[in-house]
């Protein structure tokens, strides 16, 4: 992390904006992160994208074992500047990752006994996965999971579009986390990384710029 450089590319903002980064980073974090298997349709993924950034959820990972797609950059309106995207070829690498990170693996299904929202213990570090649009997870997500999650339904039918899935959960549980005594909140270094990301997606001419300034710091 380069202190110097993220005060030099500061001081290309407004002050609007940057009060603005402050407010937002502020609310972010990594103690619950998203995750998608293999999801067919664009747009499902990008509003999901779109959620994570909406509901302060600062990652989202992106298994992409059969399928490979860019992300649908009218649905998420943006979201992809401020939200880090993972991809992984396989649903076990992303699973092994998330896991060696400390998050417990936990599959969105209304089946497997699965847990009520309102009964879901938000203490713990969670990585929540959504299946494709028709088949659901995985066995290996469903094999692996360290508990499951469900939405309660009422009517004939026993499930939604993933991207409403992930809008009500997270709704949900981040306004839940934001009410507790957990320690959801980033670090100063983590705040200090993404805000000077974010701060090259605003930026015009950001490559040259940095060019410049090592170049001008070097001599």
């Amino acid at each position: 992390m380069d202190n110097q450089l993220l005060e030099h590319l500061l001081s290309f903002l407004t002050d609007r904006r940057k009060n603005l980064f402050e407010e937002v980073i502020s609310k972010r974090t990594r103690h619950f992160t998203v995750v998608t298997e293999d999801v067919y349709q664009m747009h499902n993924t990008s509003a999901v994208m779109r959620s994570c950034d909406v509901f302060g959820i600062q990652e989202l990972h992106v298994v992409e074992e059969r399928i490979s797609k860019e992300i649908d950059r009218e649905i998420a309106l943006g979201a992809q500047k401020w939200v880090n995207i993972h991809r992984h070829h396989s649903t076990k690498e992303c699973i092994d990752d998330l896991k060696e990170n400390g998050y417990q693996i936990i599959a969105t299904t209304p089946h497997n006994n699965s847990t009520e929202l309102k009964d879901f213990d938000i203490s713990k570090k969670s990585a929540f996965f959504f299946g494709k649009e028709k088949e659901g997870l995985s066995d290996v997500v469903l094999d692996a999971a360290d508990g499951y999650l469900k939405i309660p339904m009422y009517g004939f039918t026993e499930s939604l579009n993933i991207s409403v899935s992930a809008a009500i959960i997270l709704q949900s549980l981040v306004t839940r986390l934001k009410d507790s005594d957990i320690d959801w909140k980033l670090s100063e270094d983590e705040k200090k990384e993404i805000i000077l990301h974010w701060t090259k997606m605003t930026i015009k001419s950001v490559d040259q710029i940095v060019e410049r300034f090592y170049n001008e710091k070097n001599m």
